[in-house]
This record gives structure tokens, sequence and C-alpha cells, in this order.
């Protein structure tokens, strides 16, 4: 995991000054563990995970997860997942879809038709473009991907549904939240979209998440 992103505390005094809620939920969570947006700067890892993890619960996903991880041996990597057959894979608790997604995945890296080393010269949208042309992954993973894996500043993902509910519950709306007061607080939050969707996280999950 790496430290905390150069751009955060710059972030909080931002968003502290631009809108009230804001600044009482970073002051809510202080303590250097509660504000850390962690990397692992590995997007295969990432992207296996998002992909596991997609439509099934937290608990589910972390079962599978550690099937997954121990099917590899503990190395997570192209290689060492091209190898595994689509039995191996489907064993682990994945369906067939989300085994073709880690396996063209994989290939797609070893021959180098997706390059990870590209989406740092692109900006945000360019970006969460490149990655949803990959199998199985939509907006939402490639935003998840791009504020976990990446830690860009200005991810505010309208789909999630976690997002949504922070909203409505900070800031006394009915759920869901309207349009237009959602693409408001985009705009009152950016460039630190990404600290403001973090610190709405927090306020409806007892743990910090990790992607």
């Amino acid at each position: 995991m790496t430290k905390i992103p150069k751009y955060w505390n710059k972030a909080k005094k931002y968003l502290s000054k631009k809108d009230k809620t804001m600044s009482r939920l970073i002051k809510s969570y202080q303590s250097p563990s509660e504000t850390v947006l962690t990397s692992r700067k590995d997007i295969f890892f990432s992207l296996c995970k998002s992909i596991i993890g997609q439509q099934i619960s937290v608990s589910a996903a972390n079962s599978v997860f550690l099937k997954f991880k121990k099917k590899c041996k503990n190395k997570i990597n192209p290689k060492v997942v091209s190898k595994l057959t689509f039995l191996q894979l489907k064993k682990c608790g994945l369906s067939r879809q989300k085994v073709l997604g880690i396996k063209n995945l994989a290939n797609q890296i070893l021959d180098k038709t997706f390059n990870p080393k590209l989406i740092s010269k692109m900006d945000d949208e360019e970006a969460i473009n490149y990655l949803s042309n990959l199998r199985q992954i939509g907006r939402w993973s490639a935003e998840m991907i791009l504020l976990f894996t990446y830690n860009r500043s200005n991810i505010w993902p309208i789909q999630d549904i976690g997002l949504l509910r922070a909203i409505s519950r900070n800031y006394k709306k009915k759920y869901l939240p309207p349009e237009n007061f959602v693409i408001l607080l985009k705009k009152r939050f950016s460039p630190y979209c990404s600290v403001a969707t973090w610190y709405l996280w927090r306020s409806i999950d007892p743990e910090p998440i990790q992607y």
C-alpha cells in the first residue's frame, strides 16, 4: 500500500471551506488511519477483484477472492492466471462470465492489446472509456480503478449506491437524491471529488474502503 495521496491535505482544506457538511465529515475522521486512500498500484489485481465482486455481497466476494488467490498460489498476475483452466477458475465460485472476463484480461495484458501504462497519460474520461473496453468492466468498475489504483483526485462515481445513499443521508435528501443536486455537488467538490466521495462513504461504512 502507498502513503496518503499528495493532494489529500490540500483537498480537505478546500472541501471544508466549500461545504459545511463536508467540513463536519472531515472533522469526524481526523486520525491518519481514517483518512488514507491507499493503493496497491497493481491494476491486474484490482481488476480481478473488481470482476469477482460484481453483483454479489462483500462477504461472498471476499470468500471467492480468497479461493481465487489460493488457486493462484498467492501470485495474482497475468501469467499465472492465463495458465489456469476454465474449470479451475469456476471452482473458485466464479460465474462463466467472470471466468471469461478474468481470462480475457490476463490474455490482453500478455499480448499487449491492453496496456495499463497508457492510462497515466489519459484524462479521467479517456481512461474510463479505455478500461470500459475490457470484458466485464463497466463505467463504475473503471471509476473504482482510477480512484483506488491510480488515486485520481476528481472521481465522482454517480452509479455507486453507497455514494448516493451517503448523499441522501448527509444532505437530508430522498433516496435516490435528485440528479441536479448530485451534479451540483460535483461542481462544488471539483477538483477533489475523490476525497469527498471517500468521506461520504466513511459516513455510512464503519470500515475504511479498500479496493
